[in-house]
């Protein structure tokens, strides 16, 4: 049986050791939902899947009749900007802004922020500052990763004081986070790519952790497929910009990340396949037993569990 404990997030270093390293994702969500209007009248809604450059874009869309390709979409809130439709690529479509000097700031000021999609509401104020980590800095992300959440500067602050080391990695959470495993067999499962940035302070705390038998603790999904996706057999984590579409499945052989901080995920989502896999089917089937039985809530602006790899 596992070992498992009820805590509140404060008790987090009390789960913690000198020379232990948290790498935390340190990307932003951008504002990444808005509407548009098409010639004939019809109205788009548009969810930026990911940034290109600063002017293009992948987006899902909804629409009664979809677009045609190299039509114009006036946006509802900015009728001088243009959104010019370039292709389709699978369920996304690839998308031009003009007019608009930057995609991101453009955003900022039109759109709003992109809940999930189980939270049946419109995105308010208090969205705008909890759906995101006190240390976001890089925007870019659909989606929070809302392990993160929790964490605030005092707590980080303790950590530090208490012998913690703090990195970071960088990975543009996609909507594609959310989509179900819809095939029987999950090996013909495939991910959405991703785009991560690991930089050589990161690859070298790392190494020093390593070095000093403290472990990497990836603070969330985000993080770990991060790291797992740089590493080599030995754990060896690269630095640079790569795309990631890791599937991490029961029957995976972790090699950088030692133990796990993550929320309570979607059935049948990759994520809990991953976590399954990190933790241990067995453990994750008892320690989500025990979180329902004790009324834990569960997805982005739930409770969150510390794993070790089982």
């Amino acid at each position: 049986m596992p070992s498992l404990r009820d805590l509140v997030f404060s008790d987090l270093p009390s789960l913690l050791r000198p020379k232990d390293l948290l790498v935390m994702n340190d990307t932003r969500v951008i504002k990444a939902r808005f509407f548009g209007q098409k010639a004939s009248g019809g109205r788009v809604e548009f969810l930026v899947e990911r940034l290109l450059s600063s002017h293009e874009a992948l987006v899902q869309l909804r629409a009664s009749h979809p677009p045609a390709i190299e039509s114009e979409i006036i946006p509802i809130n900015d009728p001088i900007a243009r959104l010019r439709i370039l292709g389709r690529h699978d369920r996304f479509y690839r998308v031009r802004f003009e007019h608009v000097d930057d995609v991101v700031k453009w955003l900022e000021a039109h759109g709003q922020m992109p809940l999930p999609p189980y939270i049946k509401r419109d995105a308010d104020v208090f969205d705008e500052s909890r759906y995101q980590t006190v240390y976001a800095r890089h925007p870019g992300a659909v989606a929070a990763p809302t392990a993160g959440l929790h964490f605030d500067t005092a707590l980080m602050n303790v950590l530090q004081q208490q012998g913690v080391d703090i990195a970071y990695v960088t990975l543009h959470v996609g909507a594609g986070t959310f989509q179900p495993v819809q095939e029987d067999d999950i090996s013909k499962h495939v991910m959405h790519a991703e785009h991560y940035t690991i930089d050589e302070t990161t690859r070298d705390k790392i190494a020093q952790t390593r070095g000093n038998h403290g472990r990497v603790i990836a603070i969330g999904t985000t993080s770990l497929r991060a790291l797992e996706s740089a590493a080599d057999q030995n754990g060896n984590v690269k630095a640079g910009d790569a795309e990631t579409r890791i599937f991490i499945h029961p029957g995976y052989t972790f090699k950088a990340v030692d133990a796990l901080l993550t929320n309570f995920h979607l059935p049948c989502s990759t994520l809990m396949m991953l976590v399954s896999a990190f933790g241990g089917y067995d453990t994750l089937r008892e320690a989500y037993r025990h979180a329902i039985d004790k009324r834990y809530r569960f997805f982005s602006y739930g409770d969150a569990m510390f794993l070790e790899r089982s």
